[in-house]
């Protein structure tokens, strides 16, 4: 018997924990893997996903099925992206005029991103719009799909990867140039 993604989130909906389980343990991978593109770090890909799959079982209540449970979580995934992001950014603002130790803090995590491979340095170098659009196609996701989870159209996603592609290029060649 072929359980689908959409009868599992149905059944975690009416409170099966196994089909829950089950879910998570189908989605867990491609969920961290795009929350790593996401993010560009390791370290908070882990975060964002456990935030992501703790919050998931009320979330779930909101699945209707109306698209497929894929692009409904990676849609929760982008929209848990640009959370944090938000909240990093009030964050930082509000850490402002902490000193040395908020210098050294800063220092450090400069530091640790710097650690990461080109890709996703470069993409946290790109627009949000841009960089999300990226993260959800290098998943071997459609266009059609991105454009589903990000609620823009076909056209626009192969517009952003255009623009993206530009960014990733310009970047290469001014880091060959030095």
């Amino acid at each position: 018997m072929n359980v689908t993604d959409e009868d599992l989130a149905h059944a975690a909906q009416n409170g099966d924990a196994q089909a829950f389980a089950s879910l998570l343990a189908r989605q867990y991978d491609r969920l961290f893997r795009l929350c790593f593109r996401l993010t560009g770090s390791h370290h908070e890909a882990e975060d964002l996903t456990q935030d992501i799959c703790a919050a998931l079982p009320a979330k779930l209540r909101h699945f209707d099925a109306r698209a497929k449970f894929t692009t409904w979580l990676y849609r929760v995934a982008v929209n848990a992206a640009h959370d944090r992001r938000r909240k990093q950014s009030t964050h930082g603002r509000a850490a402002e005029g902490w000193g040395p130790w908020e210098i050294n803090r800063q220092a450090t995590i400069a530091e640790n991103a710097h650690r990461t491979d080109w890709l996703m340095t470069a993409m946290n170098a790109l627009p949000a719009d841009l960089r999300d659009t990226l993260a959800l196609t290098l998943d071997d996701m459609t266009h059609a799909q991105a454009g589903d989870i990000l609620g823009i159209s076909e056209g626009t996603v192969s517009w952003r990867l255009s623009e993206a592609r530009k960014h990733l290029k310009t970047l290469m060649e001014q880091e060959d140039a030095t």
